[in-house]
């Protein structure tokens, strides 16, 4: 299954001009858990995906409140600036959309 169907919101936006988050959420806690539980979500995984450097991955945070997990990355160009095609960083969540993962 593609992360993309197992999530009911995934998304991203701008954390301030020099930051990415993406927010992850689900309806059924089961799973939930079960990607929190497995350690899929992590720095070596969100480098690979958006070929950036881990030290430049400042959070990855589960919610178990929400359901959900946040993903926040330093920006290879600041917000708005020469050489930024997204503005409002709202695409950047596309990277984890074909994501594989095994229930």
């Amino acid at each position: 299954m593609k992360l993309f169907d197992a999530a009911a919101v995934l998304r991203s936006k701008n954390s301030g001009p020099f930051e990415i988050t993406v927010d992850v959420l689900f309806n059924d806690p089961s799973v939930y858990y079960k990607i929190k539980e497995q350690g899929l979500i992590n720095k070596e995984l969100v480098s690979r995906l958006y070929n950036i450097e881990q030290d430049n991955i400042t959070q990855i945070v589960f919610f178990d409140q929400a359901l959900g997990f946040k993903i926040t990355f330093a920006r290879k160009v600041s917000s708005g600036t020469f050489l930024d095609r997204d503005v409002y960083g709202a695409q950047q969540h596309a990277p984890l959309m074909e994501l594989e993962i095994n229930l």
